[in-house]
């Protein structure tokens, strides 16, 4: 179901690849970028004489790198009857409004019909109609990211993330009984395959990847909980394509730096190697001495010129 924008109600559209149906109990929408209600249907008899449907779930998409947030408290998509909830709006704004559309509705409806608003927070004791897509609007137009709430009727909830758990960060989900619990063996499951059977209450991911990305439940006592959906949000890493130009640019910056330097190197070494003084001979006479003492050398770029000075020392000794 998406919206109509010359009405106030919805039509349905099939997905693409499910026009003829498929045998799979899954389908991934990828780049949302409105909101849309879900259902499935499935075909009975050959031919098909009977379509039984799913009940609708509404998902909403919002701009991720937005400064305005919406957060739930207790932080889980699940929740029993009658547990109080807190949901705060965070931003530059100062008037929020949190909105919620109903699964089993058709109209979104804000805080003030369902609950109460204090400030950017709504508060409110789930019941029923609490089934619903929470999201935050400003009074100039800005949108928050949108949480999945489910009211569990049940003794049993699955904890779990109510916002994207970031790539690499750790998180916790937990087996909750409304009233009791015991030390029994307690089932695990992500897309339908177990992934812990032990005494712990807990699902612990140290470091979470996309891989983990999908429904999980737990078990517990033949009792299981309803499934959420956890979602992983990919850290941001710079374009690979820009790789190439940053190499480039950092060799050529590292030449330009380097070639002052080496002939910077090579100017010292020939000065150096031009002011070298005789070293003086005690068997030589002294005014060899004194013509040596009075030996200095010109330079000229990296080269030394001493011609005149060897002549003048020729021209003695030719004497």
């Amino acid at each position: 179901m998406v919206p109509d924008p010359s009405d106030i109600y919805y039509s349905y559209e099939q997905l693409p690849g499910s026009s003829s149906g498929t045998e799979k109990d899954s389908y991934i929408v990828h780049g949302q970028t409105h909101m849309a209600g879900y259902l499935c249907g499935a075909r009975r008899g050959e031919p098909v004489f009977s379509i039984y449907y799913s009940g609708i779930k509404y998902a909403w998409s919002a701009d991720i790198h937005s400064s305005a947030s919406l957060t739930v408290s207790p932080d889980r998509v699940q929740h029993f009857t009658s547990d109080s909830v807190s949901l705060s709006c965070e931003g530059n704004s100062t008037e929020w409004t949190v909105m919620r559309f109903s699964a089993d509705g058709r109209n979104s409806s804000d805080c003030t019909t369902w609950g109460t608003m204090t400030g950017s927070t709504c508060n409110m004791n789930t019941d029923s109609t609490s089934d619903a897509v929470y999201w935050c609007e400003s009074g100039s137009g800005e949108f928050t990211n949108a949480v999945n709430i489910t009211v569990q009727d049940g003794d049993m909830i699955l904890l779990s993330p109510a916002r994207p758990v970031t790539e690499g960060h750790s998180v916790s989900l937990s087996c909750r009984f409304r009233s009791q619990t015991s030390d029994s063996t307690v089932f695990f499951y992500h897309n339908e395959k177990v992934i812990q059977s032990d005494s712990r209450w807990e699902l612990n991911i140290s470091a979470v990847s996309k891989s983990d990305e999908g429904f999980y439940k737990c078990r517990h006592s033949g009792r299981e909980s309803a499934q959420s959906w956890m979602s992983v949000q990919a850290v941001s890493r710079p374009d690979s394509s820009s790789f190439p130009v940053l190499l480039v640019v950092g060799l050529i910056c590292g030449i330009v730096l380097f070639i002052p330097l080496l002939v910077l190197f090579c100017y010292r070494a020939s000065k150096d190697s031009c002011f070298v003084r005789p070293v003086k001979s005690e068997s030589a006479n002294t005014d060899h001495v004194d013509h040596e003492n009075d030996l200095y050398i010109l330079l000229h770029g990296d080269v030394c010129l001493y011609d005149t000075i060897r002549r003048h020392q020729e021209a003695e000794k030719a004497q």
